[in-house]
This record gives C-alpha cells, sequence and structure tokens, in this order.
C-alpha cells in the first residue's frame, strides 16, 4: 500500500513538474507548426497520433495542476461563441463526417493553445516560439540550400523546387510561398522581442533575425510584404504610446482607435485594390475569380454556411470551386472568406469578434504593462487577423493556435468577467 502510495505521489509530482509543462507546450507548438512535414513524412495518421499524445499528456499535466489556475472567467465569451457555432453547424452541415473531424482538428489545436496559455507566462511563451521557429526556419533553409544549391534536385514529396540559388519563390518545409513568409515575419516579431527582453543571447538573437529576414526574402510572398508595412507602422504606434505620460495615453488609444476604424471601413470599399497589394497579377485575378464563386455558393446558405470543415477537402461543394486548370485549392484564401462558407455570417460575426476584442486587449496590454514582452502578442494577433484577409490561416493550425494563445492570455489580464467578480 505504501509503495503504491509513493509511486501515485511520484506521478503527481511528475505531472506538475514545471519541465513537463515547458517541454509540451514546446512540443505542442512544435507539432502545429510543423504541421505540414509531418503529415508529408507519416501521413495523417501519423499526425493525428501525435497531436492526439499531446493532448493526453496536457490534459493529465492540467489535472494535477488545476489548484494553480484561476478557472473562473478563464475562456473569453467570444472564443467560447465562435467554437460553439463552428461546433453547432454539424447539425446542419452538408457533409456531416467531414465538420465532425474538422471541428475536432479546431478543438485539438484550441487545446493546444489553452495549455499553452494557462501553464506559461508570456515570456517563456514567446520562448517556446522563438525555439520552435528557429528550429523550422532553420530545417526549411538547410532543405533548400540541399536542393537548390548541393544537388540541384527537388525534393518533391515536400514541395521543394530547389529555386533559391536564382532567387525563389521558396517554401521550405511549410508547402507555400505565403505560410514560409507569414512564418518569416513571425519569426521576425518574436526573434526581435527576444533580442529587447534579452531572453536569449545575443549572438543567438541575431543570427536568428537574419535567417528570418532572409527567408522572408526568399519567399518572394506578396501577401506578407503588405502585412510587414502595417506590423511596422504599429511597433511605431505601440512605441509612440508607451513612451507617452500616463494620463495622455488614453487620449492617443482613442485617437488610434478612431483612425483604425475608419481605416477599416476604408479597406472595406476598396477591398480591391487592397488585395492588388496584397496579391500580384495572375494570383490577384484568381483570389478574386475564387472569392465570386465562393460568394456564389455562400449566398445559398447565407446564416448559416455550409458547415465547418477548416482544410477544404476534395469532395463536393469544394470541388465546384476548381480555378483554371482544374486547380483545387484547400481554403477560400480569406479567413473572412471562408468563415462566410463555412459557418455563415454569423460565424463571419463571431470571427471578427473574437479578433477584434483579442488584438484591442493585447494592444492595452503591450501600451500599459512596463515590460517589452506583452508587445509580442500584440504584433502576433496583428499579423493573424492582418494576413488573413488574404489567407485562412486565422481558421487552422498556426494561425488558430496563436489567436487561442493571444485571445486567453490576454483576456487573463482584461475579463470583464473577472472585473465584475472582483468588484462583487
Amino acid at each position: 500500500m505504501s509503495g503504491s502510495h509513493h509511486v501515485r505521489e511520484w506521478l503527481l509530482s511528475a505531472a506538475r513538474s514545471p519541465r513537463l509543462a515547458a517541454a509540451l507546450a514546446t512540443a505542442g507548438i512544435g507539432v502545429v507548426v510543423a504541421a505540414h512535414l509531418i503529415e508529408n513524412l507519416i501521413g495523417w495518421p501519423g499526425l493525428a497520433a501525435m497531436l492526439a499524445t499531446t493532448v493526453v499528456l496536457a490534459a493529465v499535466s492540467l489535472v494535477a495542476r488545476r489548484s494553480e489556475i484561476e478557472w473562473h472567467g478563464l475562456l473569453p465569451i467570444s472564443l467560447l461563441a465562435f467554437v460553439a457555432w463552428c461546433t453547432m453547424s454539424i447539425g446542419w452541415s452538408q457533409y456531416t463526417s467531414a465538420t465532425l473531424l474538422g471541428v475536432l482538428y479546431q478543438l485539438t489545436v484550441g487545446f493546444i493553445g489553452l495549455y499553452v496559455a494557462l501553464v506559461r507566462d508570456v515570456i517563456q511563451i514567446l520562448r517556446a516560439v522563438g525555439d520552435v521557429l528557429r528550429l523550422a526556419l532553420g530545417l526549411s533553409l538547410f532543405l533548400e540550400v540541399l536542393s537548390g544549391v548541393l544537388l540541384d534536385v527537388p525534393i518533391p514529396f515536400l514541395g521543394i523546387q530547389g529555386s533559391i540559388a536564382t532567387g525563389g519563390p521558396i517554401q521550405g518545409i511549410f508547402e507555400t510561398r505565403n505560410l514560409l513568409g507569414f512564418m518569416a515575419l513571425l519569426a521576425l516579431v518574436t526573434f526581435s522581442v527576444e533580442f529587447a527582453t534579452r531572453s536569449v543571447q545575443r549572438s543567438t538573437a541575431v543570427a536568428s533575425l537574419v535567417v528570418a529576414a532572409l527567408m522572408l526574402g526568399f519567399s518572394r510572398s506578396p501577401v506578407t510584404g503588405a502585412v510587414l508595412v502595417l506590423l511596422a507602422a504599429a511597433v511605431v504606434a505601440l512605441a509612440g504610446i508607451r513612451r507617452l505620460p500616463h494620463e495622455r495615453r488614453m487620449t492617443a488609444q482613442l485617437f488610434l482607435g478612431g483612425a483604425a476604424v475608419v481605416t477599416g471601413v476604408i479597406v472595406l470599399l476598396a477591398r480591391n485594390a487592397v488585395v492588388n497589394l496584397l496579391s500580384a497579377g495572375s494570383e490577384l485575378e484568381y483570389r478574386l475569380g475564387l472569392w465570386r464563386r465562393v460568394e456564389f455558393l455562400a449566398d445559398l446558405n447565407n446564416l448559416e454556411g455550409w458547415g465547418w470543415i477548416g482544410y477544404w477537402r476534395r469532395s463536393f461543394p469544394f470541388t465546384a470551386l476548381r480555378g483554371e486548370g482544374g486547380r483545387l485549392n484547400d481554403s477560400a484564401l480569406s479567413a473572412y472568406v471562408d468563415a462566410w462558407f463555412q459557418v455563415g455570417l454569423v460565424g463571419v460575426a463571431l470571427l471578427v469578434v473574437l479578433l477584434a476584442l483579442a488584438t484591442v486587449r493585447a494592444w492595452l496590454l503591450a501600451s500599459t504593462q512596463l515590460s517589452v514582452v506583452y508587445v509580442w502578442p500584440a504584433l502576433a494577433i496583428i499579423l493573424v487577423a492582418a494576413t488573413s484577409l488574404a489567407e485562412s490561416y486565422a481558421l487552422v493550425e498556426v494561425g488558430w493556435l496563436l489567436v487561442v494563445i493571444v485571445a486567453v492570455k490576454s483576456s487573463q489580464r482584461w475579463s470583464w468577467r473577472q472585473r465584475l467578480t472582483a468588484g462583487a
């Protein structure tokens, strides 16, 4: 009896271990970031097994650490509402089994994001994301150089064409150049904040920034080029607000908020011109054509959508959205258009509210907290929300993981339910 008691105590101690939490958080982020690589290497069953193992271990860790976590008002209502609506779409989906799998995948990645947000603080999340991106971009650069310079042959099962010697575009382990560009831009943000907070050695931070900049340049992603300008503007605005006296910050925040709303209206009214900035030539024409086809089908189920699915399948109605040459996409190339198609206007509204609240809360933290590390969540959610105008990243995998992490982490400081409880 005594022996079993000691074993149980040892298991509980191991489950509560900060080292286990750190390892699981980094592993979870790593599996999601490398999802395309893992799928290409061992298929969907292998990826599903790795995700399921991570979720089970994370659940055990959460149960063991339950007394250390403040559960009241934990999850933002905006996040719960969006996930609940996607789950409810199983009831009216035109492809029920695929929707069930899509919801399970969404919940799996979301749970990993929730675990990371609960057991790690912002500086620890920054380090975990930084370590994963260093490995992912380093491996991408190695494979591209191996393919395009050393061997001068493509790597077909990864989609690598070996075009780095001619200046790109390249994609590394990320399947598309736009996803590589997104990862490289996220890496630039992450490594810059690491440098500013001195959370890694100076030489490591500088080398990481150089690799991220190289990968961003070689990706030749037209989408991330415009988003980079927006991020630069956000950095300048944040730096200015953080330097203002406390009593003047509210006025500056209101001015910036008004400017953001006006800009959003202008972008909506001039969306074709904006897409022209985010895309180029035939890619722009392809996006506009795809959106028109999606709009036609979305109108048939305007409020509720066709049913949640995440990544598109090779079946109806997605086969009706083929582009020129019979090209099939795995998304609508816009998270907002995709959400309209999958979960209707209600789903789009819930997604916009989720992203808007997460952005506002993260921005307030970045502009009011003394530590520079709080700049990272704000810039990360701005990156996801802006890139999602021309890609569906906010709905799946890395983008969705970041949305959950930032939404949960920022609501811990700016939750109206916690404020009501505190005042009661």
